[in-house]
Formats: C-alpha cells, sequence, structure tokens
C-alpha cells in the first residue's frame, strides 16, 4: 500500500460520501482523487481504468457545472431515466465494451481486460447518470463496485478493493437518501 494508493482513496471516498449527499463540492474533490487513481492505475496496468480516471476527470467538470446550474443558475432536480434511454445505454456499453476489451486484449499487457473494460463501461454510464442527477446513477455504481473488489484485490491494491467494498454499501444508502430527496422535490 503506497502514499498514492491512500491519498487517491481518501479523496475520492470523500467525493463519493458527498455524492451521496447530493453535495456540489463531490465535482472538485472527485477530480484530485481521480487524478491520483489515474497515476496509481498506470502502475498497476489497468489501463482501461486509467482512460476511465480521465473521462471522470472530464465529466466531473461538466458536473460540477451543471450542478451548480449552470448559465441558468438553476440547480438540477433528481430524477429518474426514461427506460428506453436506460436500455440504449446499456446495449450501447456492451457493444463499445466489447470493442475496447478487444482492442485491449491484442494490443496491451492489460491486467483483465475484460473486467477492467466492464468496470469502465459500468462507471462510465454511472458517471453520466450522476452528472445528470438520474437516481438510476447508484444501480450501476452497485455494478462497478461488485466488479471492482475482486479486480483490485487480484492486483494486490487491497485498501482500493476494501473501500470498493464500502461503495457498495454507500450506494444502497445514497440511493435511499436520494429516493427520499426525489420524493421531497414533488
Amino acid at each position: 500500500m503506497s502514499l498514492l494508493e491512500i491519498s487517491a482513496n481518501i479523496m475520492t471516498a470523500l467525493a463519493i460520501f458527498l455524492a451521496g449527499r447530493n453535495s456540489v463540492h463531490t465535482w472538485w474533490i472527485g477530480i484530485t482523487g481521480c487524478t491520483l487513481f489515474g497515476v496509481l492505475f498506470f502502475g498497476a496496468k489497468l489501463y482501461a481504468d486509467v482512460t476511465l480516471q480521465v473521462f471522470f476527470v472530464g465529466t466531473s467538470l461538466l458536473g460540477w457545472y451543471r450542478w451548480v446550474g449552470g448559465k441558468e443558475r438553476t440547480p438540477l432536480p433528481i430524477t429518474r431515466t426514461k427506460r428506453q434511454t436506460l436500455g440504449l445505454s446499456i446495449i450501447g456499453g456492451v457493444i463499445v465494451g466489447a470493442f475496447y476489451a478487444s482492442l485491449l486484449y491484442k494490443f496491451t499487457d492489460a491486467y483483465a481486460p475484460g473486467w477492467d473494460t466492464a468496470l469502465l463501461v459500468g462507471s462510465v454510464i454511472g458517471q453520466l447518470l450522476l452528472l445528470n442527477r438520474k437516481i438510476e446513477n447508484w444501480g450501476f455504481w452497485l455494478l462497478v463496485n461488485t466488479i471492482a473488489v475482486p479486480l483490485f484485490f487480484s492486483r494486490g491494491l487491497y485498501l482500493t478493493s476494501c473501500l470498493y467494498a464500502a461503495y457498495w454499501v454507500h450506494a444502497i444508502i445514497a440511493y435511499r437518501k436520494w429516493s427520499l430527496e426525489m420524493a421531497a422535490q414533488r
């Protein structure tokens, strides 16, 4: 366990905690954590996760902007995703994921490219739903964390693996909190 892994986990844990509390501060703290994780995952040869961290930084900037209300200065409410949109996201994710995993298999020395890519795809969908304050994001984070725990453990990232197990529980708690907030918005 390195100082880099500890720092990345602390910042990301704080960002995820704040996301569950529906706090706009999740975004700038998350940018710091994602940058640290990008460096950590590169060293662990989890290249899809490096790509994911770059994506997270970009979407965190957008999420920060959107959650403070953008140009209109009207914060986004928590809402549900249309079933058709959710279905198309999943189908698109499977197709893109299969393509990306095949590239990792063929051109890199990536460790577990299929599982690493599943983590990438689930996280991308979850992040896009989160930045739009869609309640279904928490279901994707449950799936992602279920994959991440054994994957990170198998690479010797024990602290990260334990933290993702805690994130799994947090996703359930956050879903409940967001559900209550969404009901109160009506």
